[in-house]
């Protein structure tokens, strides 16, 4: 099948499958960090920021949320979204274990959260 084709072709097909992937591994890169994340984590902690999953689940500019109860209500709880870069330990990325995410996905534009991180942004 490949005896009629010389080296040189074969050598420009290689590239330019190469040079495709690297093209599609970056426009699926850049789509998945444009807006944020949510990520649910084993432990029961919950994690919003801009998620990466290529090469592995990465997430930078990221908030924990926190649930607290109300203090005019016990019965009420409220919720509050807490910056990693505040935190003790402050790291400037998180890497994220597979086997530890029960779920992750993109937050709505419109849902609480984002409306919450757009404000904070300007």
């Amino acid at each position: 099948m490949f005896k009629n084709l010389s080296k040189r072709n074969i050598v420009i097909a290689v590239v330019v499958i190469l040079v495709l992937v690297v093209i599609g591994l970056f426009i699926y890169k850049t789509r998945m960090n444009d807006g944020y994340s949510i990520v649910y984590l084993t432990t029961g902690e919950v994690y919003i920021g801009k998620l990466t999953t290529f090469p592995g689940l990465q997430l930078k500019d990221s908030f924990v949320l926190q649930v607290t109860k109300d203090p005019k209500d016990p019965a009420k709880n409220n919720f509050q979204l807490q910056p990693i870069k505040d935190a003790l330990w402050a790291p400037k990325f998180i890497n994220l274990t597979q086997k530890n995410v029960i779920f992750y996905g993109p937050l709505l534009e419109t849902s609480q959260i984002s409306q919450t991180l757009a404000g904070k942004q300007e």
